[in-house]
Formats: C-alpha cells, structure tokens, sequence
C-alpha cells in the first residue's frame, strides 16, 4: 500500500486538529479521539496498518490511544532532530520501556549512564579490523546452510526462516561469543517467547502483573528460566575455559560485571546483556535473510543478476572479506531488502522536556514514533515506494536523497552497533545460496509481516529447494 502524503491526492480531509488561535502552539493532525478504538485495535492486531494510517495525514500525526497520545514523525529531517541532533530530550519510548520487563535493560532499552558503559564495553568487539578477521568464520557458517539446503533439493519444503535462525546463532556464537549455540536447541522458541511478551506489555502498557497465570506469560516465565540456564552456561564455561582474560563479548561482560559493588547487580546485568545481544544478534540478520529470499523469488531477474555475480566473483570457492565490495548487486539488494522490510521497523522515543519537532509542539512525557518502515516507502523521497528495485542503490546513480532519508540501522548515538557485521554475513549468504541454489516458495503460501522487536514473516517461510 503506498503512502499518501497530506498535500496528496486522497489524502484525509478531516482531523482533530481546529482552527489555531493567535499565539497558540501547533498541534499535529490526526485520527478523531473517537477512533481510539479503533486505533487501540491496530496497535494489537496492525502495527503497521498503524504507521500506515499515520503517514496519510502527512508528514507528522497525533495518535490519541486512551492515556497514551503518539506524535508520528516521518520526514528525514524530523529523524534527524529526533534520533540525532536532539537526541539527548529523546529517551527510548513506548514499546521498549514495556519490552524491559521482557528482556531486562540491556544495551537495546538501557537509557544514561547505564547505556554508555555498555557501549563502551561492547564497541571494541565490533571494530572494522576484528569484523574482517570474521569473514572466513562467516564464509564457513554460509558453506554449512547451502550444504542442509543442498540435502532438501528435490525433497520437502524447508522452513527458510528457520533455517536463518540457525544460521544467525552459529554466527553469532561463533564470531561474538567463542560459543558454539547449536547446543541450545531450546533458544529460538525461547525469543519466540520473549518477544510475544515484549508486545503483551506494549498493548497492555505493562499493567498485567508478570504473576498473573495467563498462558502468555507462564510460557514467557519459562522462556525466562531457560534462557537464564543458558547465560549461566555460557558464563561457566567460559571461565572454565579462559577465565576473564578473553577478548569476545561473554569475557568482556564478565570482566565489566565483576566491577558491581554488589554481586547481584553484576549477574543481572550480565543476564539482560546476554539475552539482548543474543536476540537482537541474531533476530535482525535472520529477518533480512528470510525477506530476501521471499523477493528474489518474486523477481527472478533479480535472482538471475545475484547468481550472475556470485559465479562471476566467487568461482566455486568461499568468499573472503576482499570479496565485499566485489559483491556490488548483492550489497545492492540487501540495502533495498532492508528499504521495504526494515529489521527495526520502529524507533519509539519518549520526550523528556517539551520541544518543537518540524514546526510542532511536542510536551514533555509524549510518546514520539519514528517508523523506518513508512519514512523508507515516503513518496517524496523514493520513486514508487513499494516497488522492489535493488537499481535504486545503485552507488553511481545519484539519488539527491536526504542521509536520514534510509536508515535501517537506526541513527545518532544508538546507531546498530553490529551493522558492517549484519551486512557482511547478508551479502555472503544470499551470494553463495544464490551460486548453488534457488529457492522457491510454496504455491499459495501468503506471507505475512509481523512486527514484533524486529520485523519478520509470520508463521515461518516454506520453500522447496533445486540446484541453481
């Protein structure tokens, strides 16, 4: 569906916004408080449909959900005040300060103080020398996928978005935290867990208490339980191994936790820490990867120019990390992937002083909502939005586009630490599946998107597998 922008055709006529009087502060338009309701619906059952409704009234909306009022945000210049120019008024929103009950504070909901001393603890380990010492690790986790999918050709459908899970995790473990994952055959079904409950507190507005015996949150408990047992795994083992002395993520936290007064403190931090890293570690990559195929199916000329190059740069070997740049059409579909299907589909922020945001007032305690997800399908910005056309990346194609015009990385100091990472393990998966295999989804399948903590395919993508 392609957004409408306010001064556009078919746009809403009718807001709650009337008449300003002389002197008084602007006010964003929107819905009527007689939609709450349905407002309140679609924040249960259609975030996006959400974020949708609020770009049709243009570039800025107000949301008015019950208690909660929402100031949408969704011009380049407006995220850039929000994430980066003013970012210091803009704390972690409604969404996240409700998922912290889920997934503890963690660099992804962790605000201050708290927030840059995780950073700093964590930043090292992303460094472009020490991501490109990880290109063969990457390589061979890639090599271990084609090798599964090469069994399935011919054979049952396989889950794709399964199968980036694990892939994901085998990174992950392999690259961030000298683990091997794979033993934890229990992890994936536990973040499918903790991210039902991350939205259970978004809708409720944390106001269920976690002891309430709903189905949802006793499984959620559970969830809780096992992924504790595996942080304290990984944690012994380390120690076992090496003690603190290591260079990966398990022995920096390890280090940095040990310096809390209190012992407490120290093992929930190192729990939250943990649990987020490995969520958003591998959650975000394996999403991409799962909507890549999903399209290159939907466009097999696409496919044909990926399988082109990959042949042409790669030969029959493994790619090394020299090959990224090489890797030119792939790079370019990963970029246009992450334009319709970003992996954080919504930046929510919550104002800590009163400000004015593109000629708005914004109070105090308001809810602001940046939303990659419609700024990346804004018509001013992108010629037909909801096509998918890798050409539009393009780096010799000049695009006259505004920098926060695109950001699937998010922007300003919580910029994703782990980009050059992601983006590294997406062009070498999709370019070394792209040689041997191709994908094809199952007929009469309907994908469906599912906004949770990152933007991914309901219910899994089924696809049948056959040689390139």
């Amino acid at each position: 569906m392609t957004l409408i922008g306010r001064h556009a055709k078919g746009a809403p006529e009718k807001s709650e916004r009337s008449p300003r009087p002389s002197g008084a502060r602007r006010v964003p338009p929107g819905p009527p408080p007689w939609a709450a309701p349905s407002l309140f619906r679609k924040l249960v059952a259609d975030r996006l449909g959400m974020m949708t409704l609020a770009a049709t009234y243009g570039d800025a909306a107000r949301l008015s959900i019950g208690p909660k009022t929402l100031y949408f945000f969704n011009h380049p210049d407006q995220a850039k005040y929000v994430l980066a120019d003013n970012s210091g008024n803009y704390h972690k929103g409604v969404g996240l300060v409700q998922a912290r009950r889920a997934i503890g504070d963690g660099l992804l909901t962790s605000e201050g103080e708290l927030w840059r001393k995780q950073r700093r603890m964590i930043q090292p380990v992303f460094q472009n020398k020490r991501i490109s010492q990880q290109a063969g690790t990457i390589a061979e986790e890639a090599a271990n996928l084609v090798a599964r999918l090469r069994a399935r050709t011919g054979g049952e459908p396989v889950d794709v978005v399964q199968e980036m899970t694990w892939l994901s995790l085998g990174v992950l473990g392999r690259t961030l935290l000298d683990a091997d994952l794979g033993a934890f055959s229990s992890i994936g079904h536990s973040f499918e867990a903790v991210q039902d409950q991350a939205m259970f507190e978004l809708v409720t507005l944390s106001k269920v208490p976690m002891w309430v015996p709903l189905p949802k949150q006793l499984r959620f408990r559970r969830a809780r339980r096992e992924l504790q047992r595996i942080v304290d795994h990984l944690v012994a083992d380390r120690l076992a191994r090496t003690g603190d002395g290591g260079d990966d993520v398990v022995s920096r936290l390890i280090g940095s936790t040990r310096q809390e007064a209190d012992p407490r403190v120290g093992r929930q931090r190192m729990r939250d820490e943990l649990v987020t890293l490995l969520l958003a570690g591998h959650e975000t990559t394996a999403s991409t990867l799962s909507w890549t195929f999903y399209l290159i199916d939907r466009h097999p000329e696409v496919w044909e120019r990926l399988h082109a190059e990959a042949v042409e740069v790669l030969g029959d070997r493994l790619p090394v990390y020299e090959d990224l740049h090489r890797l030119r059409y792939t790079a370019m579909v990963v970029e246009e992937v992450m334009r319709l299907y970003p992996p954080v589909w919504m930046l929510p922020r919550e104002a800590q002083a009163d400000d004015e945001v593109g000629g708005y007032h914004v109070p105090a305690g308001s809810d602001v909502l940046i939303s990659p997800y419609t700024l990346h399908r804004h018509p001013g910005f992108w010629d037909a939005p909801d096509r998918f056309d890798p050409d539009r990346f393009d780096p010799d194609r000049p695009t006259g586009r505004p920098r926060y015009a695109y950001i699937p990385f998010g922007a300003g100091p919580r910029f994703c630490v782990g980009n050059h990472l992601g983006m590294m393990e997406a062009t070498f998966v999709i370019a070394m599946v792209a040689r041997d295999l191709r994908l094809a989804r199952v007929p009469g399948y309907q994908v469906v998107a599912e906004p949770m903590l990152s933007l991914r395919i309901r219910g899994g993508l089924p696809m049948t597998v056959r040689p390139a």
